[in-house]
């Protein structure tokens, strides 16, 4: 019995299942990959929002607050509701403009 065996570089591809299971948030009409691991997923997006906070230092911003939050949203219900009215505020604004929200996916 010969086993194919792949090099360590190249990656088998992920089944639909695979990719069915793996956690995600939609964002903006997209799919946006998480990690696996709840504790990874809290961890950075906790780390994201503390070291967001020294938004002043060179590298750091304050960029990363609301995507540590937008992290934590996925685990937290606090994070995720507040996600969820800005999420029905932004879509309710791009009416009242008379822009559907999906105007921007067709360009």
């Amino acid at each position: 019995m010969l086993q194919q065996h792949n090099p360590p570089d190249v990656k088998p591809e992920p089944t639909d299942a695979a990719e069915a299971e793996r956690p995600h948030i939609p964002l903006a009409g997209r799919k946006i990959p998480m990690p696996r691991s709840r504790l990874a997923r809290i961890l950075i997006g906790a780390l994201f929002v503390i070291l967001g906070i020294f938004g002043f230092l060179p590298v750091l911003g304050f960029w990363m607050v609301p995507l540590g939050l937008f992290i934590l949203s996925y685990d937290v219900p606090a994070a995720r509701r507040l996600r969820r009215r800005l999420e029905v505020w932004w879509h309710r604004r791009r009416e009242r403009m008379g822009r559907r929200p999906s105007d921007a996916d067709r360009r």
